[in-house]
């Protein structure tokens, strides 16, 4: 049984689904510190200084009374929040990881397409083929 596991987990699909996971893993925790610290805060600051990951809607209040100043404040005092501007950052990096995997998926798709034609494409005879071709219908016209 050990040995039909081992020959289960080192197929080439099961070690490139791993492969795979492990960088999608990676690529997501760049994507989402791509979002948080990179594209998030010159928005917000075009849209006059909000910090979208400190935007919130008090549904109730802690043990401190509201205002609270940021979302980790409201969540030390207790309050229930409805986290809108973390959600924001989350369909943003979505996006992100969407659009690329739809290039990369692109990309494959087209080279793909690239090897199919050069399958279809019927290969040229060589010169002396062609030229034997010539001389055999020259000759079959007499």
């Amino acid at each position: 049984m050990f040995k039909e596991f081992k020959e289960f987990a080192m197929r080439g699909n099961v070690v490139d689904m791993a492969v795979g996971i492990v960088i999608g893993a990676a690529f997501g925790t760049i994507v989402k510190s791509f979002v948080a610290d990179v594209l998030m805060p010159p928005i917000g600051l075009l849209l006059g200084n909000v910090d979208f990951s400190n935007l919130f809607a008090v549904i109730k209040e802690g043990a401190i009374a509201a205002p609270y100043a940021t979302l980790e404040v409201a969540k030390e005092a207790g309050a229930v929040t409805l986290n809108y501007g973390a959600f924001f950052n989350t369909v943003i990096s979505f996006l992100i990881v969407a659009f690329a995997v739809f290039l990369v998926i692109k990309a494959i798709n087209n080279m793909q397409k690239q090897e199919e034609e050069k399958e279809e494409a019927p290969a040229e005879p060589p010169k002396q083929e062609q030229l034997l071709t010539e001389i055999r219908d020259i000759l079959a016209g007499r």
